[in-house]
């Protein structure tokens, strides 16, 4: 009969080693150190904005038809167009209006549009599914498979593994407590709330690992684990490895908050990125998420006073305002694109709670180096109540997602696998946000069919890019989606 007793000893190797490789992904765990360099590659920063943002209030008609219809719907929640805390006017390169403008709060943004660094594609999200649910919608766009559930992977963690060539120590960072859905299924991703945290989390805190107040002779958890890896076992051989990934992150020379930056949590974890990017990591693909977006009451507009909408556009601008410049200023950010979107957007009309309730189509927005910008891209409906009583009374989606998505994956990743990023996709063409060369997305018969079957929303873009929002666009819309006695789902979700 075989003796199952475990030692003490192989119990704490056994801890340590469960602890560390249940954090790290292959090649992270099984990599040598590193020295920092600027990265000779691309990174797409995916920030998601949980809670459903109210874009309307972000990007603002500020004159136009679609002015008198924003302002009826919303008699005291409105941004002003002029003043002190009126909506800052966005131009076009050549001093062109806009008829749009941002919330007074989003200075730093607007420096990036003016600087040509900052993309908006109106009425953005998922064009094959409708649904108000905050939990549906955003594992939908984590999982990349709009209206099904069931996929084992993420669409980043798929977008890293279908990846034409390359490699890296560290490719894939999720700066969460928790594993990010767009990144579930990817072994060569690492999450870590930040880099302080990514430490062994036994015993008691003091006697973790050694500290410079530490009683003279201490040694910690972390060093004494570290020194039993000295066998040949395949646990043993792991748990060499999983040290040296806890020691590769402690190597690259993190540092604190610099005091030009704004302060707070989600400013600390875009630092946290942006410190990332320029380690020689290999890093490809970053995720972090700004909740708080669901604001159905007290959501205030802009003034003085508390307006807690205008505080989350303030901490959201400034941060990436922040990051921009860090890394613009060494030369990474010719090389890093980041992808702003929430799950759903607001409500047109706002509700008797000085809030707006959950609604449709809302802007994306697109930064970087590589970003084409100081240019709106997609269709603008128009807010005329008769457009949008197809859609219930919300702004409908009239590009989806996956096609701005793919644009960047195509130009700035060399990555034309669609098919197996984004299942069921194929509706993509460049928008022409994204400098860089376009591939044929690969697409199988399997995909075509699976697209085949599932109702679109969007109707066939024939406007410009930069429609005026007094040219509202005339959308065919089948019977189905229209007011009456349907489904509200619109499209079967499938598990």
């Amino acid at each position: 009969m075989t003796d199952f007793r475990v030692t003490r000893r192989e119990f704490v190797k056994g801890c340590g080693a469960a602890a560390i490789v249940g954090t790290t992904g292959g090649s992270l765990m099984f990599a040598d150190p590193v020295d920092a360099a600027v990265n000779s590659y691309d990174t797409v920063v995916h920030l998601f904005l949980r809670g459903g943002i109210d874009g309307l209030n972000l990007v603002v008609p500020i004159d136009g038809v679609d002015r008198g219809f924003y302002e009826e719907a919303r008699p005291s929640l409105q941004i002003a167009t002029s003043g002190a805390y009126g909506a800052l006017p966005l131009t076009l390169s050549g001093g062109a209006t806009t008829g749009f403008g941002l919330h007074p709060s989003a200075t730093g943004l607007r420096d990036l549009w003016n600087d040509g660094r900052m993309a908006i594609v109106h009425a953005c999200g998922m064009a094959t599914t409708v649904t108000r649910s905050h939990f549906d919608a955003q594992l939908y766009i984590d999982l990349g498979t709009p209206g099904k559930y069931g996929s084992p992977s993420g669409w980043m963690a798929r977008a890293w593994e279908t990846r034409p060539n390359g490699a890296g120590t560290l490719p894939a960072l999720g700066v969460s407590g928790t594993q990010p859905a767009g990144l579930m299924g990817a072994i060569d991703a690492l999450t870590m709330s930040s880099p302080s945290d990514f430490s062994l989390n036994t015993t008691a805190w003091s006697w973790q690992r050694t500290r410079t107040d530490s009683p003279s002779g201490l040694r910690g958890v972390s060093e004494t684990v570290a020194s039993l890896w000295n066998g040949q076992t395949g646990l043993e051989s792991s748990g060499r490895r999983a040290d040296g990934a806890l020691r590769l992150v402690g190597q690259q020379g993190y540092a604190s908050l610099p005091a030009s930056w704004p302060t707070g949590n989600f400013a600390q974890q875009l630092w946290t990125i942006a410190q990332s990017i320029r380690f020689d990591l290999g890093l490809r693909y970053a995720t972090l998420d700004l909740g708080g977006w669901d604001t159905h009451e007290g959501q205030g507009t802009a003034g003085s006073g508390y307006n807690y909408y205008q505080n989350k556009i303030a901490e959201l601008s400034q941060a990436l305002a922040a990051f921009y410049a860090e890394l613009n200023g060494t030369g990474e950010m010719a090389r890093v694109t980041v992808i702003v979107q929430s799950e759903f957007g607001r409500r047109v009309r706002a509700n008797a709670n000085g809030g707006t309730d959950h609604g449709y189509g809302n802007p994306m927005l697109v930064l970087g180096g590589p970003v084409n910008g100081r240019r709106f891209y997609g269709s603008w409906p128009g807010l005329n109540p008769e457009i949008l009583s197809p859609t219930f009374g919300d702004v409908p989606v009239t590009t989806d997602y996956r096609r701005v998505v793919s644009e960047i994956l195509i130009r700035r990743m060399g990555n034309a696998n669609l098919s197996q990023v984004f299942p069921g996709y194929t509706g993509y063409a460049p928008l022409g946000i994204m400098q860089g060369t376009d591939l044929a997305p690969k697409v199988d018969e399997n995909t075509a069919a699976t697209a085949a079957s599932i109702p679109s929303l969007v109707a066939p873009d024939t406007s410009s890019p930069t429609l005026a929002p007094e040219q509202p666009i005339e959308r065919a819309v089948p019977d189905w989606q229209r007011r009456g006695p349907v489904d509200r789902m619109l499209v079967r979700r499938e598990r």
